[in-house]
């Protein structure tokens, strides 16, 4: 909670090709998030574009077609993270489906090979047997393990969605939305929507062919599908909303694997009122935590498994793990808010771009420590810790206005010498280099975001629709809310603000601030904040807030009912 922002509401908008029978508030929430039409509220699968406009996605299902033919091994090389986990699971889980009897995966590890398919990995994966090498959510920037591969007498299918360079790797096929040769129409796609579209295109192959893995029913994996794409937090433009959403339906239905289930449980989640957010908050983190401290094996096997008792051992593990990544974090971030405070004391203005680097920080959990800060902050942030080979590795995550990747590429462009690796997005990335260059990359890093930030991008604005009337403060009206989602990353979920009497205050747990508000119209809500400050909360004194929250229903004990879940709290009097 802070009061060291602007409120700005979002104007109108023409929303006259929406339904006109919808509410004129629910109207301007769908029309603000760029829905102009009818038909854009269809999540159907019949609205996703075709694989065909996906380039080489055709060449990468003929060739793994012939591998099943042909009882070829394949391994799946993955990646350590969420996105990467469910791509892998995915590919696995749906090609032994197929037909193909011989199907190994390999994620490297975060500590030791680095990101993607690193000529190391490739020494795994023929230790396995391989003879088709087929990458989900990375290989796009990997050119020496392609290499290694090819060198090896290997293909290689490329199946990713981030950015590429000037250069593509020499892959028999590569799968990339991102890549100057497709025409896609969604670039935001997750590395598992690039997975499951080539699986698309595999199943349509055979067919051609009549082949029995044409009979493959590939909804089924649309769990997975839902679960990557929220986790890689990717804009959920009308292909990832469709993906997600029947993904959702199929969970709620009770149609989702032992290892979601199993997480579900662990994490205390009801299937039948699943929302996005839950995916996104409870079970991703669960999964990551395994790639960050551990093996990523875990969360892989988990996704995996056809036994609910070995998945719910599995999902166990998981949640210990991500208690012990909370604690580590919590940690970090408290030395890293001290490191800036201090800053801010030394400073008359905080640079427009943070560098932070502790000695034993752990190096699993930087870019969470990166989205901290950069959140409490709000400037983009860059975190290090000790990686292997000598070399710092760093996390970055951004604030809109500055576009991480490019920065890193400028920095790199300018002086060669700093950075020894990077790649990413336009939110977030990663980089490493030698510790002897952590201060003349500050420096440069610092320059560039000089330069490129303008001051508005600098000051902390929270974007609203605006005030609510005593029609929407009930469970119809919120219940009709989480219908017409799923919201999430580039269509944000409704976010509300308005002046409220506190009628109650008292802390729940350890920092939860309780409330009881009412209106200006008289009506009386439960409302909730979490993570509050309890040396400034609960406060008697003050008798009314401006608040800026979010509408969601509260189960509890049997009952339901509309409560607020306020993101920030802003005193009055």
């Amino acid at each position: 909670m802070t009061d060291a922002l602007t409120i700005k509401r979002r104007a109108d908008v023409d929303d006259s090709g929406l339904p006109p029978e919808l509410p004129h508030i629910v109207r301007q929430l769908l029309a603000r998030r760029g829905l102009t039409a009818a038909e854009q509220l269809d999540l159907s699968l019949q609205q996703l574009p075709h694989f065909t406009d996906l380039h080489d996605a055709k060449r990468a299902a003929a060739r793994l077609l012939q591998a099943i033919e042909q009882q070829e091994p394949i391994c799946i090389c993955g990646d350590f993270d969420a996105d990467g986990a469910t791509s892998t699971a995915l590919m696995v889980s749906a090609l032994r489906a197929m037909g193909a009897q011989q199907v190994s995966y390999c994620v490297p590890n975060r500590f030791t090979d680095g990101y993607g398919l690193s000529p190391n990995v490739v020494r795994y994966a023929q230790q396995q047997g391989a003879q088709l090498l087929v990458t989900v959510d990375s290989g796009i920037s990997c050119h020496a393990g392609v290499a290694a591969a090819n060198e090896a007498g290997l293909d290689v299918i490329i199946t990713d969605h981030h950015l590429a360079g000037s250069e593509l790797p020499a892959a028999y096929a590569i799968v990339n939305p991102n890549q100057p040769a497709c025409g896609f129409i969604s670039k935001s796609i997750a590395g598992v929507g690039v997975a499951f579209y080539v699986l698309l295109a595999l199943r349509a192959c055979a067919r051609d062919k009549q082949h029995p893995a044409a009979r493959v029913n590939l909804a089924e994996w649309l769990d997975l599908v839902a679960l990557g794409t929220v986790a890689d937090v990717v804009k959920l433009d009308g292909t990832n909303r469709v993906l997600v959403q029947q993904g959702l339906q199929r969970i709620r239905a009770g149609h989702c694997r032992p290892g979601i289930h199993a997480l579900l449980q662990v994490t205390q989640r009801a299937p039948e009122r699943l929302q996005a957010s839950d995916l996104g908050f409870a079970l991703a983190p669960r999964i990551n935590a395994a790639g960050r401290l551990d093996d990523m094996a875990i969360g892989i096997e988990c996704l995996l498994s056809d036994d609910l008792t070995t998945a719910t051992e599995l999902a166990a593990k998981l949640n210990d793990l991500n208690a012990e990544r909370r604690s580590i974090e919590t940690e970090m971030r408290e030395s890293a808010a001290n490191y800036v405070a201090e800053l801010q004391l030394s400073e008359e203005h905080l640079p427009p771009l943070l560098v932070l680097h502790q000695e034993g920080w752990h190096q699993g959990v930087v870019g969470i420590v990166a989205g901290r800060v950069k959140e409490q902050f709000h400037r983009p942030t860059i975190t290090f810790a000790a990686g292997d080979g000598g070399l710092l590795k760093g996390s970055a995550r951004s604030i809109p206005g500055l576009h991480m990747r490019d920065l890193l590429e400028r920095v790199h462009t300018l002086h060669p010498e700093l950075i020894e690796r990077f790649g990413g997005h336009a939110m977030a990335a990663g980089l490493s280099l030698a510790p002897e260059n952590l201060e003349a990359f500050q420096q440069a890093a610092i320059a560039v975001a000089t330069e490129w930030l303008e001051a508005e991008a600098l000051q902390r604005t929270i974007v609203t629709d605006g005030g609510l009337d005593a029609s929407c403060f009930t469970q119809d009206f919120v219940a009709q809310l989480q219908r017409l989602g799923p919201w999430g990353q580039g269509f944000p979920e409704p976010l509300f603000d308005d002046v409220f009497e506190l009628v109650q205050q008292r802390i729940v747990g350890q920092n939860h601030l309780k409330l009881v508000v009412q209106t200006a119209d008289g009506i009386v809500l439960d409302a909730i904040a979490f993570n509050v400050d309890t040396q400034e909360w609960p406060n008697l004194s003050i008798r009314e807030a401006h608040l800026v929250y979010k509408l969601q229903l509260n189960h509890f004990r049997g009952r339901t009912n509309v409560q607020l879940l306020v993101e920030h709290l802003l005193p009055l009097r």
